[in-house]
């Protein structure tokens, strides 16, 4: 498989699979071992895909994803995402804020011989989302006061 073709496949996850929601993709990409890591945690295999997905889905009915940056060498892709959409479902145990957001996330995928992936690492700025949904304070709403620097 070319860089290129390696790329377009990649780029099927965040346009199909997440902006789409066609979980048939997964079965498509998607190694049936894949080690999915996110959010501080590890999604096993496509049905762990499948799962993640639609949870985020539910969090953001309107979730977008649009593919800013990809670099491809050797059997790995990496993308630079921006993430937007409404926060109308649970995420994370947060309670629907209505609020839109975008955030940043770095993927890095890695195909096996299968062309399939077989791992991949999304890692994505939790506190910028957070803070925009409301749910912690940005620096700016928590005054003029410096932050203290403990010296040891």
């Amino acid at each position: 498989m070319s860089l290129d073709e390696l790329k377009a496949r990649a780029r099927r996850i965040p346009e199909e699979l997440l902006t789409q929601g066609d979980l048939a993709v997964a079965d498509e990409l998607i190694d049936p071992g894949c080690q999915y890591h996110v959010a501080d945690s590890v999604a096993f295999g496509i049905d762990g895909v499948k799962a993640w997905v639609s949870a985020l889905r539910r969090a953001f009915f309107d979730l977008h994803v649009i593919v800013e940056d990809e670099i491809a060498e050797g059997d790995t892709v990496v993308q630079r995402l921006t993430l937007g959409g409404t926060h109308d479902g649970p995420l994370f145990g947060v309670h629907p804020t209505g609020r839109h957001a975008n955030w940043q996330l770095v993927e890095i995928l890695r195909a096996g011989p299968d062309e399939t992936f077989v791992e991949c690492w999304s890692i994505w700025d939790q506190l910028d989302l957070l803070q925009q949904l409301g749910v912690i304070p940005t620096a700016s709403e928590l005054g003029d006061e410096p932050l203290a620097i403990r010296e040891e």
